[in-house]
């Protein structure tokens, strides 16, 4: 790696906020019934549209339930998908709003410094002295490079770039982030920004810089 590239690329804003591996991930979701022959908007929420494919099985809505492709098409920004059995836009607009789901099992592994989104939120970051800096809540793309969205234990977020000199390593087995903050990065702490009536105060942050 080299200084000021990304120390990783994270793929996929999907996942869910915790440590254990989920069993399912979102790459889509349905919108509404388009035409006369059973087909239905589908807004793609992946790295690797190439995965969807004719014939492939996926789990739709909150049950995951199993159902198989049976075409698809492009469509403006996303694409036109219809399932077997469904060839009506009667029956397929009950799947109207209801997300596109892939069992995790089945996702590509990526090159060594790569992790999906679900991998790394929920991980423990913490500094080169071994203090607790926080936990990784989400992930801001913002092109030049990833940023990680940590919640320190006070309820105060602060911005981690993912680059070389502040990101030293990601262990994902460990479930922890070394970190080299630079001086100022985190916010400090004041009574007026702790805890009060059971409330988080949380510091208003900015994705356009790092305050």
């Amino acid at each position: 790696m080299t200084g000021g590239e990304p120390a990783s690329q994270f793929k996929s804003r999907s996942g869910s906020f915790h440590m254990s591996e989920p069993d399912f991930l979102v790459i889509g979701k349905l919108r509404r019934p388009h035409g006369v022959r059973g087909e239905i908007i589908m807004d793609v929420i992946t790295d690797f549209p190439e995965r969807i494919k004719t014939g492939s099985i996926v789990f739709v809505g909150e049950d995951h339930q199993p159902i198989k492709l049976k075409t698809i098409r492009e469509h403006q920004k996303g694409l036109l998908v219809s399932f077997d059995n469904y060839s009506t836009p009667e029956k397929v607009g009950i799947f109207r709003n209801w997300m596109v789901y892939v069992k995790a099992s089945d996702l590509p592994l990526l090159p060594e410094g790569e992790y999906y989104h679900h991998q790394v939120i929920g991980l423990q970051v913490i500094d080169e002295r071994g203090n607790a800096l926080g936990t990784v809540t989400d992930i801001v793309a913002t092109g030049a490079n990833d940023v990680l969205v940590v919640l320190q234990e006070s309820g105060i977020e602060f911005l981690l770039p993912v680059v070389d000199e502040m990101v030293l390593k990601i262990d994902i087995e460990k479930g922890v982030i070394y970190a080299r903050p630079l001086s100022g990065l985190i916010p400090e702490v004041k009574k007026s920004d702790k805890r009060e009536s059971g409330k988080i105060q949380k510091r208003k942050i900015s994705h356009q810089g790092y305050e």
